[in-house]
């Protein structure tokens, strides 16, 4: 059972772990151990999740997030397996959390008065300076 918040956990069964092998650091040690995890969790299809939450995680463009709407989280920073299965967890239990939250919505806002003079006093001094670097019209 991964606690995610007080009124929000998701049972063992909806985790799927995988363990390979990791790069970097270890020597020998390295090559002979699965102390990588690949932690794996459908959202789509989750039990768990509230229709709002899943609705948010699936919104979000996150590399993680496959087609079939399975986040796939690599845990490899810690040289022992147990560590980097916790880091995953931790790391999911993160990603669904900052979910929980709805987001502010968003206040239509109108430029000051002050900001729109500014600006069209800006463009003319602009098209002044630039109507004085043309030649003179000697036709008129």
């Amino acid at each position: 059972m991964l606690i995610i918040s007080p009124g929000l956990r998701l049972p063992e069964h909806e985790l799927v772990e995988r363990f390979l092998r990791a790069d970097g650091p270890g020597g020998q040690h390295v090559n002979r151990t699965e102390s990588a995890v690949e932690l794996r969790f459908d959202v789509l299809h989750s039990t768990a999740l509230p229709e709002v939450v899943r609705a948010r995680l699936l919104a979000r463009h996150d590399r993680r997030l496959n087609q079939a709407g399975v986040l796939v989280l690599q845990a490899r920073r810690f040289r022992d397996q147990a560590r980097n299965r916790s880091d995953a967890r931790a790391r999911l239990a993160a990603w669904i959390s900052a979910a929980l939250v709805a987001p502010a919505a968003r206040k239509a806002t109108r430029p000051t008065r002050g900001s729109v003079e500014r600006r069209l006093t800006g463009k003319r001094v602009d098209a002044r300076r630039k109507q004085s670097r043309s030649k003179p019209d000697l036709d008129a």
